[in-house]
């Protein structure tokens, strides 16, 4: 199964769906029904976490093990979110004689040429990461210069009044941003100067 998160899990039903179909694939490879394991413990748990994937770790520790025949994903890149992951799921499943399957075809670590695809398929899946963190930061980049971006305050604060100037109220202590710039501001029965 895929890493994903709890609000992709809600809106992305079909995906889900069509993983657990994975397990009818490998009945169709010649596995027996009884022997197919799906691995969903990390299901809302993001491929970018780090020590959260206790059903990867069960995978690569099976795998270890010589457990595991294949190992069959929509894309087999996401199985893991980094290269350091994905090459010791790959060495592991290389000497364990482990097959590795997704939509475009079956693959044998231990071989040269299978090897290199699946290292180039894990590659670009890191990369992809790359470019989306740069987008989501250009963006953020771009809110926080015009002076909208909002981030997450401190519990007992909320974000009040209307750009350029917003207030946030704490009892006897108001925080004022103003064009980019935090001041605080001791005020005394609650008045904010303008």
């Amino acid at each position: 199964m895929r890493q994903s998160t709890l609000a992709q899990l809600e809106r992305n039903g079909e995906s889900t769906a069509r993983q657990y179909d994975l397990r009818e694939r490998a009945v169709g490879l010649g596995w027996p029904r009884e022997q197919v394991r799906v691995v969903d413990a990390d299901l809302g748990v993001s491929g970018s976490a780090l020590g959260q994937r206790d059903g990867f770790e069960s995978l690569v520790a099976d795998i270890a093990l010589g457990q595991v025949g294949i190992v069959l994903a929509l894309e087999v890149s996401r199985l893991a979110r980094d290269n350091a992951a994905w090459y010791r799921l790959l060495d592991l499943a290389g000497t364990c004689d482990t097959l590795v399957a997704d939509a475009d075809g079956v693959y044998h670590p231990g071989l040269f040429n299978d090897r290199m695809l699946l290292g180039m398929k894990g590659m670009l899946s890191e990369a992809e990461l790359h470019v989306l963190r740069a987008r989501l930061d250009g963006g953020i980049r771009n809110k926080a210069a015009r002076g909208e971006l909002r981030t997450g305050l401190p519990v007992g604060l909320v974000w009040g009044g209307v750009l350029p100037v917003r207030r946030l109220r704490v009892s006897a202590l108001n925080v004022v941003v103003a064009q980019g710039q935090w001041a605080a501001v001791a005020v005394a029965a609650g008045r904010v100067p303008t």
